[in-house]
């Protein structure tokens, strides 16, 4: 029998390593490693750990968990990763970023930026599918949004430094 932190604990890691659907495929992932657990205690697992379903690319909903240890660092492959899953626009206006994603994945990304220890941003505040992001002085925020952009997969215009995907991640 595991402890609800173990259970927790491996909750957090099967969402962050799988695209988890549904609590019964939860429930099925718990099965494989060993441990048990209740239609009802995934439930409240997933909402104390502050789970929520987001839309991915292909439309289907998975769950992600918004945020994790503050002391955690994000590895630049995951960043790389979710930015270049859900960043569909990024701007800048002196050392504001302004990075756009898929309604309700705004979180996610921020999340992600927040851990990744990135010297040129300072901090991030999320709406539903807006992240404000705030440059250091050092990198500006031109240097700021090229260098998302450079992890989202976006390419950048010489005149601007707008970057578009269409509906199907396609740069534009």
């Amino acid at each position: 029998m595991s402890s609800k932190q173990e259970r927790q604990r491996a909750i957090t890691k099967l969402i962050a390593k799988d695209a988890v659907t549904s609590q019964p495929q939860l429930k099925k992932l718990l099965h494989a490693q060993g441990i048990e657990a209740t239609q009802a205690t995934v439930s409240r697992d997933l909402e104390e750990l502050g789970a929520v379903k987001v839309r991915v690319r292909d439309g289907d909903s998975i769950y992600a968990i918004p945020e994790f240890e503050p002391e955690r660092i994000a590895p630049t492959d995951q960043l790389r990763r979710v930015m270049g899953e859900w960043v569909a626009e990024i701007t800048c206006s002196g050392p504001i970023v302004v990075v756009r994603t898929p309604p309700g994945c705004a979180h996610v990304v921020a999340s992600a930026l927040d851990r990744s220890a990135m010297t040129s941003l300072i901090g991030t505040v999320a709406g539903d599918d807006t992240i404000l992001c705030v440059a250091s002085e050092a990198a500006g925020g031109a240097g700021l949004a090229k260098q998302l952009s450079d992890l989202a997969g976006l390419t950048t215009h010489k005149k601007t430094t707008s970057t578009k995907r269409s509906s199907h991640g396609a740069a534009v």
